[in-house]
């Protein structure tokens, strides 16, 4: 458990193989202002974790960001009957054999907006995400949107697909697969971006590799330049 700042923190789960690659994994739980935790990309639940998280509060939201993030929902689920379960329509329509109780879109209100701001980065037909960024501590939270894994996380020829994904420390970046499915709709994600840099996020928290600790605008900048942000765009 690590404390970024006052109430919110992350758990490093294990790592899961994904396209060959050993993908590290980091749960993001933050307490909202009425005492009750809001759990983001939840890893795998054992009875130590569980301790963790019941010393913080209360269980209310569990959090589905992408299609991805969803082996371990039902662990949390029969845990915490409680917990209020909200996704993307793609994780949804991959896991019809649990329960959600809403659906990402991007009109969503949160019952969460008083702590937690929120968008839906769209505009590619392989995937899409929810995006948060808890206003007091100013952490950006993302799972896919943004990977940087320690270099010396991989076998060296492994470290070389990585790299060519654009995923590896210090310059990570949304991979490349992902990437190139906006290739007819950069206007749209561009204007995601520009939202997210206006929250003006000072750290970044994501599920996969290295967190951002400082410089987090910047390191967006440097991150998405592909989508041609221009210094006038941001307010």
């Amino acid at each position: 458990m690590n404390n970024l700042a006052d109430n919110i923190w992350s758990f490093d789960g294990e790592a899961v193989p994904f396209f060959t690659l050993p993908y590290t994994t980091r749960m993001t739980v933050i307490r909202l202002s009425c005492g009750s935790l809001w759990i983001h990309s939840p890893i795998r639940l054992d009875e130590t974790l569980k301790q963790q998280i019941d010393q913080l509060g209360p269980v209310r939201y569990l959090i589905a960001p992408n299609q991805l993030h969803h082996l371990f929902l039902p662990q949390w689920q029969q845990q915490y009957p409680q917990a209020q379960l909200f996704g993307t329509q793609g994780v949804q329509q991959k896991r019809t054999d649990i329960r959600f109780d809403g659906v990402f879109t991007p009109d969503f209100t949160a019952p969460w907006q008083e702590d937690i701001e929120q968008l839906l980065f769209t505009g590619s037909a392989v995937m899409e995400e929810a995006v948060f960024f808890h206003k007091a501590s100013k952490i950006l939270i993302v799972t896919d949107l943004i990977e940087n894994f320690a270099p010396d996380s991989f076998t060296p020829l492994k470290r070389l697909l990585a790299k060519a994904a654009g995923i590896l420390a210090p310059n990570g970046k949304m991979p490349a697969d992902w990437r190139l499915s906006f290739l007819f709709h950069k206007a749209e994600a561009r204007a995601h971006m520009l939202r997210i840099i206006n929250w003006q996020p000072e750290k970044i928290s994501m599920a996969h590799g290295l967190m951002v600790e400082s410089n987090a605008v910047p390191f967006l900048r440097r991150s998405f330049n592909w989508l041609n942000l221009k210094q006038e765009d941001v307010q």
